[in-house]
């Protein structure tokens, strides 16, 4: 993970429920500094009000867009338009854009092909497209950790929110084999960051948290059809982890 870059964290206000922000900036600092923080909305309507609880604890500035037209979504407009803006100033070197919405695809392409690493957050109706464009998806629902009040401050008592977990399918399992292989040295054995890396190239919202997994190699552990294998590194200090796939059984 690129810890060192200043990202511009950008938020559709309109359809992302306020109750994420906690989990949603602890996951965002594991991937860079975000130094630009802004949500979009027309904070005169009603259904924003959760939004103004926590916008000053999270220190995002909120951008006022009114809704000039019925039909039509400024606030979109306004995010892709300070997109630019922020792009062109060499002020970051990433962005985070949060929605749902699959009419930011086309920024995520364009914000890419400067160079700009692009990693997106949504939940889990987010469509296809948007996700395909960015460098990496994360889905909001598998940050929930507490259960959280209407006012999106976290609740004294402890109770856990069961995550939605999604099935390991053939199809799944299918994609961890070829990228092995495709990783692979002529032994079959594959570094697993090797793996990992090339895992978010191929599906960009592939993440071990969305089958119960905090990390990969227990999820391809589980599965039972891969050797893992922990070796020394060369500075003796940590350990790496191969994997390689199974000789099929007849």
């Amino acid at each position: 993970m690129e810890k060192d870059l200043n990202l511009a964290v950008l938020i559709d206000g309109d359809n992302i429920p306020s109750k994420y922000i906690e989990n949603m900036m602890l996951e965002i600092a594991k991937y860079g500094n975000p130094t630009i923080k802004r949500i979009y909305g027309d904070w005169t309507k009603p259904q924003l009000s959760k939004w103004k609880n926590v916008l000053l604890e999270a220190a995002i500035t909120p951008i006022q867009q009114y809704s000039y037209t019925t039909g039509k979504n400024a606030t979109d407009s306004a995010m892709i338009i300070d997109a630019m803006d922020i792009l062109y100033s060499n002020r970051t070197q990433g962005f985070c854009l949060v929605s749902s919405d699959s009419d930011f695809t086309r920024l995520a392409t364009r914000l890419r092909e400067a160079g700009m690493k692009v990693y997106g957050m949504g939940e889990k109706k987010t469509p296809n497209p948007f996700i395909a464009a960015c460098d990496k998806f994360i889905y909001l629902e598998i940050l929930q950790e507490t259960d959280t009040p209407e006012n999106g401050n976290r609740r004294t008592s402890q109770k856990s929110v069961q995550k939605p977990v999604d099935k390991i399918t053939p199809k799944v399992i299918k994609l961890i084999t070829a990228t092995i292989s495709d990783a692979a040295d002529e032994e079959g054995w594959a570094f697993l960051g090797d793996v990992g890396t090339l895992l978010l190239k191929k599906q960009p919202n592939f993440d071990s948290r969305n089958y119960g997994f905090e990390k990969l190699t227990p999820l391809i552990d589980s599965i039972g059809r891969f050797e893992i294998e922990t070796r020394d590194s060369q500075k003796g200090r940590n350990k790496l982890i191969y994997v390689r796939n199974l000789p099929k059984t007849k």
